[in-house]
């Protein structure tokens, strides 16, 4: 059994509504066992046998459609992915404050070129390091809500899928979906 989360993207932030419930209700229903979800935003862990991260994601956006009529992208990582990226934060060591380290899931690995294309907006203080299906972004100067430098920036930037979350919900997944 492998421990996986599901980020969904846009659930309850925006038009996008979602109970926690009824996630856990789906999840549970596809045949995943430990199903716990971490706030209100579309984070669900849980343990599967099914080792294809690709088909997990596809079954629990087709549950949502056929369920709820709601079409939301979701990414998977497993527990071993989720360490990785809670271990290898390069801006961790030079912020103390979570509210200012984020990452961006991505649904796929963006190609070289578009990642060296890839710029802060002007006039804003925001580092980044694109590793692999992850965007680690540090807030110099502020938060994200004031940035520019967003989910849907980076979508449209990179071409792919993206889902963000704050340090400390990175943290928790983490917790959630070790050992």
């Amino acid at each position: 059994m492998t421990r996986y989360v599901a980020l969904l993207r846009g659930v309850n932030v925006g038009t996008t509504r979602l109970a926690m419930a009824d996630l856990r209700r789906i999840v549970t229903d596809l045949g995943h066992e430990d199903v716990k979800t971490y706030l209100q935003s579309g984070n669900v862990a849980f343990g599967s046998t099914v080792r294809d991260a690709e088909k997990l994601a596809a079954g629990i956006e087709r549950a949502l459609t056929d369920e709820l009529a709601l079409t939301v992208p979701v990414l998977v990582r497993s527990g071993r992915e989720l360490a990785a990226v809670a271990g290898g934060n390069p801006y961790a060591d030079r912020e103390d404050d979570p509210t200012r380290l984020l990452v961006a899931f991505l649904a796929t690995a963006p190609g070289k070129s578009t990642v060296d294309a890839l710029t802060v907006p002007g006039g804003e203080n925001v580092s980044f390091t694109v590793t692999g299906r992850e965007v680690f972004l540090h807030f110099v100067d502020g938060g994200y809500g004031r940035s520019k430098f967003t989910n849907a920036y980076l979508e449209k930037k990179l071409g792919v899928v993206a889902t963000t979350r704050n340090w400390k919900s990175v943290r928790a997944l983490a917790e959630l979906t070790a050992g």
